[in-house]
C-alpha cells in the first residue's frame, strides 16, 4: 500500500547534513517527495511510498546522521502531491 506522510524533525537537526542524509535514506528507500529547513529549528519531510519503507524512514528519522540530536519526531498523514523523485527545497 502506497502512504504519504508528513513528517516534521525538531532538535539540532538543521546545520547537520540531515536534509542530505534524507535524501540519501529517501532514495535507498525508493521514495518520493522532498525535504527542507523551516523555522530555523526544524527538518519537514513529505514523503510518499510503500508503507513498510515508509516505516523504516520514520524510524531512521529518530537517529538521523552522527551529528544531529533529534528531540522529536512528528508523523500525520498527507496528501501525495504526485512529486517525483526525492529533491532538497529551500524555504519554508
Amino acid at each position: 500500500m502506497t502512504v504519504t506522510q508528513r513528517i516534521v524533525v525538531s532538535g539540532r537537526v538543521q546545520g547537520v547534513g540531515y536534509r542530505n542524509w534524507t535524501m540519501g535514506a529517501a532514495r535507498d528507500l525508493r521514495l518520493r517527495g522532498w525535504v527542507r529547513n523551516i523555522n530555523g529549528t526544524a527538518v519537514e519531510i513529505l514523503a510518499t511510498g510503500d508503507e513498510e519503507a515508509m516505516a523504516i524512514l520514520v524510524e531512521a528519522c529518530h537517529q538521523g546522521p552522527r551529528l544531529a540530536q533529534v528531540d522529536h519526531v512528528d508523523v500525520q498523514p498527507a496528501e501525495d502531491t504526485g512529486w517525483k523523485g526525492f529533491t532538497k527545497r529551500f524555504g519554508s
